[in-house]
């Protein structure tokens, strides 16, 4: 989202509170003299607000209510009116309606603004719990490495990075082209491309970021939230399986307030049962979700999913 003009020659700034998504605002000569990023923030708070406010406005609030709800001038609010109308959103504020939405807004991109305002307001949330997690690990290498990746995003350069596999096992200089930067299960991970394979990693376990000056060819934004849209808990992937699995009413009624995956379509049976239908980027992950689950969680389809599930349970058998 655009504040409101910007200088020639100032870049856009990312603001990176994430779910996969990144949402650009730009530096502008009235609020940001000398780029303050907790004012910016600020103002893209309050403009998702009234966002929020004018999608239903009881009380018909105008203009200069909004300003002092705020604590700021009539004018400010019109110029973020202006920002907002600008970015496809059509907020007016009329005589009888006070501050509205006149039509209807993307739902894109009013998923973008609730996972912004979340990440500018929460203090407890999944991505503020990877980020302590990353700083208690890194310190000061944190923000290093969040920025260094960052940067071969923006330039499409590669980097060349040491990464610790496992306890044992360290992986020296291998060279990635970095696309997106993210958080999921609790961790930060940064998907790129490695030897023509999209791959996460966790930046947790980055244990040194070099930038190149080798130029990749980054994979299309769209393909990029296809992997996200069919990615299942963690793994961000290429690939898409269809899986139909069948819950017992027991694990149904756990799990039917959840919304566990974007694309899935759940049929309700007469004993209670459900059957969980999606497309998913790895079965792998769903077989290791479904015996940890254990009894009643069983796979309907496809038949190369029931054999990852039955290794894998013979698997754990074997250890006792």
């Amino acid at each position: 989202m655009v504040v409101t003009r910007r200088r020639k020659g100032v870049p856009k700034i990312p603001l990176d509170c994430l779910g996969g998504t990144s949402i650009f605002v730009s530096q502008c000569d009235t609020f940001l003299p000398e780029g303050n990023m907790l004012e910016l923030q600020t103002i893209v708070k309050r403009q998702i607000e009234i966002v929020g406010i004018a999608v239903h406005n009881p009380l018909a609030l105008k203009v200069p209510d909004i300003a002092v709800e705020f604590n700021c001038d009539d004018l400010t609010i019109k110029r973020d009116m202006q920002a907002l109308r600008s970015h496809g959103i059509p907020v007016h504020s009329t005589k009888k309606r006070g501050l509205c939405i006149d039509g209807k807004v993307d739902p894109v991109l009013l998923r973008e603004l609730i996972v912004q305002y979340l990440g500018i307001c929460g203090t407890a949330n999944a991505v503020d719990k990877a980020t302590a997690l990353l700083v208690k690990m890194k310190r000061e290498m944190a923000l290093y490495h969040i920025v260094t990746l960052q940067r071969c995003i923006e330039q499409t350069h590669t980097a060349r990075i040491d990464y610790q596999k496992d306890r044992e096992v360290e992986e020296k200089d291998r060279e990635i082209g970095p696309l997106a930067i993210f958080s999921s299960e609790g961790y930060w991970r940064v998907l790129a491309l490695n030897e023509g394979k999209v791959k996460q990693y966790h930046v947790n376990k980055l244990l040194n970021v070099r930038p190149t000056s080798n130029r990749f060819k980054p994979v299309p934004r769209e393909q990029i939230d296809d992997m996200f849209r069919y990615s299942f808990k963690s793994w961000v992937g290429a690939d898409q399986h269809h899986v139909k699995i069948r819950l017992s009413k027991t694990w149904a009624d756990r799990l039917r307030p959840r919304q566990m995956m974007e694309t899935q379509v759940v049929t309700e049976h007469p004993d209670g049962s459900v059957e969980f239908e999606a497309t998913v980027n790895s079965l792998d992950e769903i077989a290791s979700w479904v015996v940890s689950r254990g009894k009643g969680v069983v796979v309907v389809e496809p038949d190369e999913l029931k054999r990852k599930v039955m290794d894998l349970a013979q698997g754990a058998l074997g250890n006792y």
